[in-house]
């Protein structure tokens, strides 16, 4: 299934022009790995974040998420940056969905209790990336840190 994923994103001689439904997963998954990792840190409450995400999103079991997330894992250390995976979420995603995911992107940078600078200058990134705008990308921020409150994080 995962290898399907990876030839698809990244089109081969049997997939010219990767299957969107298919590569959304992917490139979604190393959005939020990325996210996770920004801080140099990638925490078992970051994990979690990412594995909830990907079983609600994608209707993925457990196992399939954890495997995605290996996949996503190679994909990002392969890749020299994110706007193939941003790409493949535009060309996906409703502009609600991008939204979805930006928040979903603030919940993991609040997972761990802080939000550094190097989290911060990345949502915004993205933001810039998924062609949202400075007001989308407040919202969302705002949305997940009172989750996080109402949480005790």
């Amino acid at each position: 299934m995962l290898k399907r994923f990876m030839e698809n994103l990244l089109g081969g001689a049997e997939h010219p022009s990767p299957a969107p439904d298919i590569r959304l997963p992917l490139a979604t998954c190393v959005v939020l790995l990325e996210a996770a990792r920004v801080d140099e840190s990638f925490t078992k409450e970051e994990r979690r974040q990412i594995i909830k995400t990907l079983q609600k999103r994608f209707a993925l079991t457990g196992e399939e998420a954890d495997e995605l997330l290996a996949e996503a894992s190679r994909a990002s250390r392969e890749s020299v940056g994110l706007f193939r995976f941003t790409r493949a979420i535009n060309e996906g995603f409703s502009p609600a969905e991008k939204r979805a995911i930006i928040e979903e992107v603030w919940r993991i940078f609040y997972s761990d209790g802080t939000l550094t600078g190097h989290e911060d200058h990345l949502a915004h990134q993205l933001g810039k990336l998924l062609n949202l705008n400075h007001p989308q990308l407040m919202d969302a921020k705002m949305k997940a840190f009172k989750e996080a409150r109402r949480e005790g994080i």
